[in-house]
């Protein structure tokens, strides 16, 4: 578009320096004028191409009321032909100056959306996690695929020995955990690492959970389902695992459902792993952030977990 405005530009240019010879040469001045009123047509039509619509900002309507008309003065034969093509020259010279002004900023701002467009597409591309089923720890060409929606069990993966399996006796037991079928997905899939979780297979409740909370990180559950995955990991033994997931599961809502349950469990794991100064810290802010808690539902859990540790 900035070519095509340039090379129009050009083009009047000329035209009009030939004009002005044709007035100092001869007094033609009636060819001036019809020279004059193409050029400007060219321009009408140009900004048309710029400024789709006919907006008035930018130039008159070819087609006036008929009063606006007669009220119009004609420029009369005893006037100077010469300054009537300078001021016609300069309002032409004008109205390029603002169509190129446009265009280049129509293209600057086209250009710096195609530029955010890719921009965002690529990190969408980026951040898009490749899926990974859950398998065992004994496979290693023929991955368990992640339970689907309303299976009934038997799907999640079981931990084994080795290369030796899981044992038929952990693979009967988890198999005989039904999953339930409510209609409502998001809580199926929380309740049946609850289940598991409560039978005390950890390591396969782990797993169930972090599947909820992956897909369906707005769920109503979704506190529940961080705070559990971390009581998963902390009655398997691995404390230090389980203060991460106490740890996301407060910061993300702490007035969520299990926000304060997540902050006691992230002072037992710090006791477990004897950093007192971060169980004395979270301790502290449990009893300020949550006193109703703290003198009704886990009371007692407090009072215990300060009873463990001497904080100053």
């Amino acid at each position: 578009m900035i070519q095509q405005i340039a090379r129009a530009r050009h083009g009047l240019m000329v035209s009009s320096a030939v004009a002005l010879a044709m007035v100092v040469s001869t007094p033609a001045a009636a060819q001036v004028d019809a020279r004059l009123e193409r050029i400007e047509a060219q321009i009408r039509a140009l900004q048309r191409t710029v400024f789709p619509g006919g907006d008035e900002r930018y130039f008159e309507p070819e087609i006036t009321a008929q009063g606006n008309a007669a009220n119009t003065p004609t420029p009369g034969i005893s006037s100077s032909a010469m300054t009537d093509i300078l001021a016609r020259l300069s309002a032409i010279e004008s109205q390029l100056t603002r169509l190129t002004a446009a265009t280049e900023v129509n293209e600057n701002a086209l250009t710096a959306l195609e530029q955010r467009v890719t921009a965002m597409e690529a990190l969408r591309a980026a951040n898009t996690p490749s899926p990974t089923p859950l398998q065992t720890p004994a496979q290693t060409s023929a991955p368990t695929p992640a339970p689907e929606d309303n299976q009934p069990s038997g799907v999640i993966a079981v931990p084994g020995s080795g290369d030796s399996g899981p044992s038929p006796e952990r693979l009967a037991g988890v198999q005989a955990i039904a999953k339930p079928a409510t209609g409502d997905m998001g809580e199926d899939e929380y309740t049946y690492g609850f289940r598991l979780w409560d039978a005390g297979y950890y390591p396969e409740a782990q797993q169930q959970l972090a599947l909820f909370i992956e897909k369906y990180p707005d769920h109503r559950l979704i506190s529940y389902g961080r705070n559990l995955l971390g009581r998963a990991f902390l009655d398997a033994g691995d404390p230090r695992s389980a203060a991460t997931h106490f740890f996301e599961n407060y910061q993300a809502d702490k007035q969520g459902a299990r926000a304060g349950d997540s902050l006691l469990y992230l002072a037992d794991s710090m006791i477990q792993l004897e950093d007192t100064r971060r169980a004395c810290i979270a301790l502290a802010e449990f009893g300020e952030t949550y006193p109703a808690l703290a003198t009704g539902r886990l009371q007692s859990m407090y009072d215990g977990l300060k009873g463990r540790v001497t904080c100053s």
